[in-house]
């Protein structure tokens, strides 16, 4: 198994990103409403979209449900204490980090 923190810093972001060879293009966003939080968008080195909005939550593997897109790994939110605390505005790569887990 081999992990790759995917860095980030808390601001909204768009950013090419190698996972297992193939080129990504991530945006991340935050949504400041009472459903908000950081959103994840996956797109190919194009631009062209993969998946739309799915929400930086802890607790889950982002790409579970994606499986069949085939990208090869899970995507994990972490956070530094420990606990299941989602990512706040501020502290998104500090706090909270997105890692790639292959298997």
């Amino acid at each position: 198994m081999a992990a790759f923190e995917i860095p980030l810093t808390a601001e909204p972001q768009t950013f090419s990103v190698q996972l297992l060879g193939i080129a990504y293009q991530m945006t991340v966003q935050w949504r400041n409403n009472a459903q908000g939080g950081w959103i994840l968008d996956i797109a190919d080195a194009t631009g062209a979209p993969i998946v739309s909005g799915i929400a930086l939550v802890t607790g889950t593997d982002l790409l579970g449900q994606y499986a069949y897109l085939g990208i090869g790994g899970s995507l994990l939110v972490m956070n530094s204490s420990g606990g299941d605390d989602a990512p706040t505005f501020t502290d998104l790569g500090t706090d909270t980090h997105l890692v790639f887990v292959t298997a």
